[in-house]
């Protein structure tokens, strides 16, 4: 860990006058949480993009049927 951020860490620690350990890991709870969001919201964006190119194509072929009846 970086001397400043240990620093920071300690300030903040006493401040709240709880135990350093549980700060840490409630920290690092909170930095994985946030990090799987981000992972998560890139993966959702790559598949949705997928999944519209697959129904534009979908689409498409409908849209090709010369005997597509319009009364069904």
């Amino acid at each position: 860990m970086e001397e400043e951020v240990f620093m920071e860490t300690e300030k903040m620690v006493t401040m709240l006058g709880g135990n350093r350990n549980r700060y840490i890991n409630q920290a690092l709870a909170h930095y994985n949480a946030y990090r799987y969001r981000l992972w998560l919201k890139e993966k959702l964006k790559k598949e949705s993009a997928i999944v519209a190119a697959d129904s534009m194509r979908v689409l498409a072929e409908f849209d090709a049927l010369e005997d597509y009846d319009e009364t069904f």
